[in-house]
This record gives C-alpha cells, structure tokens and sequence, in this order.
C-alpha cells in the first residue's frame, strides 16, 4: 500500500527516534509492501529544519545530504502540482489550523488518494473532506 508521510514522521525517521513511532505506524514502515512517499512541501520544512537548527544531525553536512538519506531509506519525494493545487483551493480549513504547510500536504494527499500519516491531531478534522488519515499516536 502507499502513503504519504508527514514532516514529523520523516524527523523521527531520519533522527532514528522510534521511540515516538507508534507500534501501528512502525509496522508500515517495516512492511515491504509498504511504498513510501513524501511531499515536496514536507521536504522544504525538513530542510528548513535543519537550516535553522532544529533538527540537529552529526552526519548531516549539507542540505544534500537530507535529501540523500530520504533516497537512501527509499522514500521518493512527489512534487506539488496544478492537481494538488485545484483540491488545495477546495480545502476548508478547520478553525484554529493555519498552518499553509499542512494544508498543501493534506491536499495532496486527498487528490492522490494515498493515506496520510502524522502526528498532528488537527489532520484528523480534514477526514470529512475524504483524507484518510494514520494518526501515529505517541
């Protein structure tokens, strides 16, 4: 099966924190069939997250190098496109979630119909709008 996996996975993935990967989560992303995909959008914040310190990796010497790592543990990154675009502009966005990011990355989600999986709670109030959703409860 595909899925879509969400900035704080991919953090947890690439610092080996599988302390906070759900057991449910952790057995996707050991399972062969499993094919892994990350939006454009996530990869931007993760390398936004290392340029400013917030993901601190002894062997990581360059932005390359995240994205190296991704390929490297077979995640292949989706470009955003005109049809991630048209449901984006449909997306009704809950109240408090302002985070344009998260919006991009659950739209892109829903109009692929690939399964969605995050730690961020609020993604599960865009269920109703046809994600579907792995919450990774930690």
């Amino acid at each position: 099966m595909r899925y879509y996996l969400d900035t704080n996975i991919l953090v947890f993935i690439l610092t080996w924190d599988e302390e906070n990967i759900s057991p449910e989560v952790l057995a996707i992303l050991n399972d062969y069939g499993s094919v892994l995909y990350v939006s454009s959008v996530a990869v931007k914040e993760l390398i936004l997250l290392y340029r400013i310190g917030k993901m601190k990796l002894k062997r990581f010497k360059s932005e390359a190098d995240v994205l190296d790592d991704l390929k490297e543990a077979g995640i292949e990154i989706r470009h955003f496109n005109q049809h991630h675009f048209i449901q984006y502009t449909k997306l009704e966005i809950t109240e408090g979630h302002k985070d344009m990011n998260d919006h991009a990355i659950i739209s892109q989600a829903i109009s692929d119909k690939i399964p969605l999986i995050s730690s961020d709670r609020t993604f599960k109030d865009y269920v109703s709008q046809e994600l579907n959703f792995v919450f990774n409860k930690r």
